[in-house]
C-alpha cells in the first residue's frame, strides 16, 4: 500500500489548525503543524511533506515570506503550496500567485472544498490521495472521505469513537496498538480517559463489525492491546473472553 500523502499546516490559529487537522486526518492524510513561518519552513525542508498549507500570517515570518524562501531552495522548488488566509482581495490573491503559491483559499472555507483542492495539487504533483482514503482489511472497508464502513457489502453503522478506533485499526492492519495508543490517538492527548474505556468501545465495534454472523476481525493481545487481522487458530487463544 502506497503511503499516506503528508500535509503540512503553518497556521497559528490554535481554533482553525486544529479544524484542519482533524479534517485532514479523517481523510487519511499524515498532518505536521507549524505554529509560526521559521519552523513551518525548517519543517518543510526536513519533513518534504507533499503539500504545504500556508497562513500569509503568521508570527516569526509571514506566509510570503516563507512561500518565496520555499521557491528559494532547489529541494522545495516545486512543492505544492496552497496559501490559507482572510485576505481576500483580488491584489493579495495576485501576490500570493507570483511569490509562487500553486492555489489560494480565502478563509472562511469548506472543508469539502480544502480536501478537493489538496486533491488536485496531489493529482497534479503526481501523488496519489486514493490508496490514503480507502482502508481495508479482508472483507472489511472504510472511506475516510464518505465516513463509511462496509463489511461483506452491508453497511456498518459506527459511532463517533468506534470509528476512530477501527480507522486507527486500519491504517495499521496486523500491528498491536496499546491501550495508550489508542487513548492517545483516539481522545488527544493529555485527556483522562480510564483504560477500561477502551474496552468498552472494543467491544461495542466488535459487536457492529460481527452483527452478520462474520468472524471476528479484532484480535485482543493479553497485556499488550489489540489488532486487526484475519482471524486463525492461533489468534484465537488470544481473543478476550
Amino acid at each position: 500500500m502506497s503511503r499516506a500523502a503528508v500535509i503540512l499546516i503553518a497556521e497559528d490559529e490554535a481554533a482553525i489548525a486544529t479544524l484542519i487537522k482533524y479534517n485532514l486526518e479523517q481523510a487519511g492524510y499524515k498532518v505536521i503543524h507549524a505554529l509560526d513561518g521559521e519552523t513551518a519552513l525548517r519543517l518543510a525542508r526536513q519533513e518534504k511533506p507533499d503539500v504545504v498549507l500556508l497562513d500569509w500570517m503568521l508570527p516569526v515570518m509571514s506566509g510570503l515570506e516563507v512561500c518565496r524562501q520555499l521557491r528559494a531552495y532547489a529541494e522545495t522548488e516545486r512543492l505544492p503550496i496552497m496559501m490559507l488566509t482572510a485576505r481576500a482581495d483580488e491584489a493579495d490573491r495576485v501576490k500570493g500567485l507570483h511569490t509562487g503559491a500553486d492555489d489560494y483559499l480565502a478563509k472562511p472555507f469548506s472543508p469539502g472544498e480544502l480536501l478537493a483542492r489538496i486533491h488536485a495539487l496531489l493529482r497534479r504533483a503526481g501523488v496519489s490521495a486514493v490508496s490514503s482514503t480507502l482502508l481495508s482489511c479482508a472483507d472489511l472497508s472504510m472511506d475516510t472521505v464518505k465516513h463509511t464502513v462496509t463489511r461483506g457489502g452491508r453497511t456498518v453503522h459506527l459511532g463517533p469513537t468506534e470509528y476512530k478506533m477501527l480507522q486507527q485499526l486500519l491504517q495499521q492492519p496486523g500491528k498491536v496498538l496499546s491501550r495508550d495508543d489508542l487513548l492517545e490517538n483516539v481522545w488527544g492527548k493529555n485527556i483522562n480517559v480510564e483504560e477500561r474505556t477502551i474496552d468498552v468501545h472494543i467491544r461495542r465495534l466488535r459487536k457492529a463489525l460481527n452483527e452478520g454472523g462474520e468472524p471476528d476481525l479484532i484480535r485482543t493481545v493479553r497485556s499488550a492491546g489489540y489488532a486487526l487481522s484475519v482471524p486463525s487458530l492461533d489468534d484465537l487463544e488470544n481473543e478476550a473472553v
